[in-house]
């Protein structure tokens, strides 16, 4: 397959140099690539960008960079430099040989190492009149400084540039060499940013051209090209579905990077899959939670997160669907990307205060082992039209860009999460644009140009859109449907964006309204727990009830549906806990080593009596 089927924007580049008066190359140019010119050899990118132009007709190719000025493998086949201009840019002499610049390259001399001594020589070489001359500034992204605010060398070093583009391609319409190329101002940078919008913005002269990651079939021709420096268990050689998965785990990894796998695998003594052997290159490990799950540990989901959700048995079961499903392989296999999704995606919806917060917290330590693992947002912070700025990083130049964002920062030092975005109806309509990208590409571009993966991440939605509408004395069954119809038309009719309910597809989970007493008793002895162990290790005393059942029946009689568990909760402090405090308080110097004995009064009321055993 021949090169251009790869790599399109270096055919685009080898096309648009031909009567354009600059380039800007930007995005992955730091890479590797085939360099079709040098039988197939994989090299810098910057090698095939080189041979592209000398391929286009161009005599002179001259490639400088602000640290090693001009390099020694520019072909100034008729420019001698016969010596550096100073910083006021001294006039040039322009010759026939290059013999002074070779002897100054043997000699180790960086020639017109500083901008101050290049542009000008730029400018000069152009106004001169040398033809075929194309110009390549490698690694600028450290020629200028913040674009919103140059200094004022900055702004001459832009001027001569602008300045030099006059000189670019002919457009003497009747001339016999209108059609040949003249000259050339190639700008290599990683980050498109780094250069001045003044440079190029609304300029015809100037063309940009992304050079993106390599694509599936660039990354497939890379290993197979290099199959024997890659050591792994499986063999890819002739497991066609083996290599399928491999190529596929290498999405949004550069060429070198995959180099850099081959060479880690060549230096580690034990010999591994090539899921631990990624792994341990992106995160250090070789073994991800998602591996350590075990059959025998995912057939005790529905009881481990039961103990601390209660009441909501249909929602544990849709949540164990989406785990197993992750761990089997089969999430988003329906789709192309498979490897670059979230490991799952649910939208949890209903009345507050009936677990949805904690489900997704009980899952994280669940799966990953740490309720840390569960990252929250609290989406109702997010309601102005930039606050995307703070998930994912202003851009450069912009106040905060140094700090990066919000959710990308913690990702990237936690890549195994559960991401929680509490209360999803809250943020701003431009917000939805980033989750539709993670949804469908499981990775998002932050403000520094960096592109981080959610592939391990579950990503989990919390909303109490309809919780005022949907009748609490419905059947479970007629109110989950209300909810899921609700969030239907909230992002339907209401928003616009069916898009990303379609992203979401059929994870919508609804909540049940807590109505049973039963489980509210279950809600607070779960939750009392902690107070027991705090009072025990501060104080070092026991606390007991006289009937436990009946203290938090009262306390359940009390609580509304609408609240759910959390209006049970806060009962439970006016009720149980603040007495008890102050209790605590006034006797503190006799509690050790015994005990507090919690009773209700003889009406059953919400009125609790505290006795020290």
């Amino acid at each position: 397959m021949a090169q251009k089927e790869y790599n399109i924007w270096l055919e685009r580049f080898q096309r648009e140099i031909g009567f354009k008066s600059s380039v800007i190359l930007y995005g992955n140019t730091g890479d590797i690539m085939m360099n079709q010119a040098n039988q197939g050899r994989y090299e810098p990118v910057i090698q095939s960008v080189l041979a592209g132009i000398r391929s286009k007709g161009y005599k002179n190719v001259v490639r400088w960079d602000r640290v090693g000025g001009i390099s020694q493998d520019s072909d100034s086949i008729e420019l001698a430099m016969t010596g550096q201009a100073d910083a006021g840019g001294e006039a040039y002499d322009i010759g026939d040989s290059d013999d002074e610049f070779s002897a100054g390259q043997a000699a180790g001399q960086a020639l017109y190492k500083s901008p101050e001594q290049f542009f000008p020589y730029l400018l000069n070489v152009l106004e001169n009149g040398v033809t075929s001359t194309a110009f390549v500034l490698d690694y600028s992204d450290y020629i200028f400084g913040n674009p919103n605010s140059l200094s004022e060398k900055e702004r001459e070093y832009l001027t001569v540039l602008g300045k030099a583009l006059q000189q670019g391609q002919s457009y003497n319409m009747m001339s016999d060499s209108f059609a040949d190329v003249r000259n050339l101002v190639v700008i290599i940078a990683q980050n498109s940013g780094s250069i001045p919008p003044a440079y190029y913005q609304n300029n015809s002269l100037v063309s940009s051209i992304n050079v993106p990651l390599p694509g599936r079939n660039e990354r497939e021709r890379f290993v197979r090209d290099n199959l024997t420096c890659l050591r792994v268990a499986q063999n890819l050689r002739s497991d066609k579905s083996q290599m399928d998965d491999f190529i596929d785990s290498l999405d949004g990894l550069t060429l070198r990077e995959i180099a850099q796998i081959m060479k880690l695998s060549r230096q580690s003594e034990e010999i591994m899959g090539y899921e631990r052997l990624i792994n341990l290159f992106k995160y250090g490990e070789k073994t991800s939670p998602w591996e350590e799950l075990s059959r025998d540990k995912l057939r005790q989901i529905e009881e481990r997160l039961g103990l601390r959700v209660k009441g909501q048995n249909e929602a544990i079961e849709k949540v164990r669907d989406v785990i197993i499903r992750a761990f089997t392989g089969f999430s988003g296999l329906q789709h192309s990307s498979k490897q670059r999704k979230p490991k799952g995606t649910l939208f949890f919806v209903g009345p507050t205060g009936v677990g949805k917060t904690e489900l997704a917290k009980s899952l994280a330590e669940f799966v990953f082992g740490d309720e840390s693992a569960c990252i929250r947002f609290d989406m109702s912070e997010y309601n102005h039209e930039h606050s995307d700025q703070r998930l994912v990083g202003a851009p450069p130049g912009y106040v905060g860009y140094e700090a990066g964002g919000q959710l990308t920062n913690a990702v990237k030092a936690k890549p195994f999460c559960v991401l929680l975005f509490d209360e999803i109806e809250k943020a701003h309509g431009k917000i939805l644009d980033k989750f539709l990208q993670i949804l469908e590409d499981g990775r998002l571009t932050d403000g520094k140009g960096e592109t981080v993966s959610f592939s391990e991440t579950i990503i989990i939605f919390t909303s109490n859109i309809g919780a005022a509408e949907v009748n609490p004395d419905l059947t479970p069954a007629e109110a989950r449907k209300q909810f899921i119809q609700a969030v239907q038309n909230h992002f339907i009719s209401k928003l616009g964006r069916p898009e990303l309910l379609n992203r979401i597809g059929d994870n919508i989970v609804a909540f049940n309204f807590i109505d049973d007493p039963e489980v509210f008793i279950q809600i607070a002895r779960s939750k009392f727990c902690s107070v027991e162990e705090f009072v025990q290790e501060r104080y070092h005393v026991t606390l007991e009830f006289e009937d436990e059942n009946a203290a938090f029946m009262a306390i359940a009689k009390q609580s509304g549906r609408e609240n759910g568990g959390r209006g049970m909760l806060n009962r439970m402090e006016s009720a149980i806990i603040d007495p008890l405090s102050l209790f605590i308080f006034e006797r503190s110097e006799m509690l050790a080593g015994r005990r507090i004995r919690i009773s209700l009064d003889d009406e059953r009321h919400l009125l609790y009596d505290f006795d020290l055993i």
